[in-house]
Formats: C-alpha cells, sequence, structure tokens
C-alpha cells in the first residue's frame, strides 16, 4: 500500500498487506451466508479475517474488519480464566461461548489511517495470538495441578501442544 492515507478495506488489499508481513493468506467463503472472507494462521493457530461494515459505494469495500481465531472447547473451562485474559489485555479480547471459545481483534480505517497503522494492528495480532497460546498452555497447566487431575485442553496447532505439555483434557480445536 501506498503513503496515502487508508479510508477503506478491501479483501485483496487485506491479503497483499498481511502478504507483506509473512503471512500466507487464502480467500474463502462462508458456504451458509455466502460472504468472502480470508483465512491465514500464525504460531500455529488458524484465523479469519472478515469484512465488517461495507461502505454505500458498493465496490466490496469495508471500513472495518474482524480478526477472529475460534477453539473449540471440549471439557469444562473456567470463566474467570477468559475473564482474567480480558482484565489483563487492551486490544484482544475472548469470548466463552460453549462450546467455542472465540479470540478477536477489530481493525477500523474509518476516518482514514496511515498505511503503517494497518501493520501495527496486524503485529498487535500476531503478539496477541502467541500471548493467548502462553497463556492457555500456563492456565491450562496450573489448573490441571490445582485440581490433580483432568482439565481442559487445547487442541489446534500450538494450542494443541500447550494443552498436551499441561495434561489437561478438555479441549480446544
Amino acid at each position: 500500500m501506498s503513503g496515502a492515507s487508508i479510508t477503506k478495506l478491501t479483501l485483496d488489499g487485506l491479503r497483499d498487506s498481511l502478504q507483506q508481513v509473512g503471512y500466507r493468506v487464502e480467500a474463502a467463503t462462508d458456504p451458509v451466508a455466502g460472504v468472502s472472507y480470508l483465512r491465514s494462521a500464525t504460531g500455529g493457530l488458524a484465523f479469519d479475517i472478515r469484512p465488517g461494515n461495507q461502505l454505500p459505494d458498493s465496490d466490496g469495500s469495508f471500513v472495518d474488519a474482524a480478526f477472529t481465531a475460534v477453539l473449540q472447547v471440549q471439557g469444562e473451562l473456567p470463566l474467570d480464566l477468559v475473564n482474567r485474559w480480558n482484565v489483563t489485555r487492551r486490544f484482544g479480547r475472548l469470548q466463552l461461548s460453549h462450546p467455542f471459545l472465540v479470540f478477536c481483534l477489530d481493525v477500523s480505517v474509518a476516518g482514514g489511517v496511515a498505511p503503517d497503522y494497518l501493520r501495527a494492528q496486524i503485529e498487535i495480532w500476531d503478539r496477541l495470538v502467541q500471548e493467548l497460546i502462553a497463556y492457555l498452555r500456563d492456565e491450562l497447566r496450573q489448573l490441571s495441578a490445582r485440581n490433580g487431575s483432568v482439565s481442559p485442553t487445547a487442541s489446534q496447532g500450538s494450542a494443541q501442544q500447550a494443552a498436551n505439555e499441561a495434561g489437561a483434557s478438555a479441549t480446544m480445536q
């Protein structure tokens, strides 16, 4: 992207921005809603980039997007673990809607932003995903130690490894 202010997003533009910082990105279409989105991964955790509010010019551009990773939880995951993440992290948020744990970061270009801002948002997402993987690994290990037995685990790339190392039993995919 050029040095001009970014006032709208497109899937192609977002794909280019993600590829410039080293992500592999593929386009996908939600079979139920018929909506196109992007799919990528970092640290072994797959995530989607879904377009948000469309602009009235109807050229497929939008003013915001949601970076979202969904993990499937099998077993019990204490809500205080989710709340503690949300209290200690500023940008990304977790939501437990059993059986899913959803991690999300909204990116908006409303009013216009510099290209470096968009890149910084992508870097924040990457950093938060890495922190989330470590957080889940540590919290699940502690939960397992406190319970002395079976507790939640995570299952998807590094999240799975983290949970397996913790010896936990509920699963997040």
